[in-house]
């Protein structure tokens, strides 16, 4: 169930290219490691990361994960529904469960990310 149209990260986050932006999320394998998230604390709109900087936390209700920045980029949007309601990242991580878009700062770091079967090498 892992969509081959994504980039993903030795973290655990995928990548959606969208022209000049990129959406982010964390994967459904993150999602089920972590259990039951009930708080994700999200950069603000304007800021601005380096690859693989940490940008965020998900809490769930044994642990918190840091939420890894897989290309330079600024933040642009961040969704909204996630401060509401935080269990989507765990029902609809790859569509509902997105967490953060960014503008595309450098395009080449786009080329590190894995590809899906890349990424499922990874994951047990």
């Amino acid at each position: 169930m892992l969509p081959n149209d994504l980039k993903y990260t030795k973290e655990h986050e995928w990548v959606k290219v969208d022209g000049e932006n990129v959406f982010i999320g964390i994967t459904d394998y993150a999602q089920s490691q972590l259990g039951d998230i009930v708080f994700v604390e999200l950069p603000k709109i304007g800021d601005s990361f380096d690859k693989d900087e940490a940008m965020g936390t998900i809490e769930a209700v044994k642990t918190v994960a840091d939420i890894f920045c897989p290309i330079m980029g600024e933040v642009v949007e961040v969704n909204q529904a996630i401060e509401d309601s935080p269990e989507l990242v765990n029902t609809s991580p790859y569509d509902d469960g997105w967490l953060i878009k960014l503008k595309i700062v450098e395009s080449a770091s786009l080329d590190e990310l894995l590809s899906s079967d890349e990424y499922k090498e990874i994951i047990p």
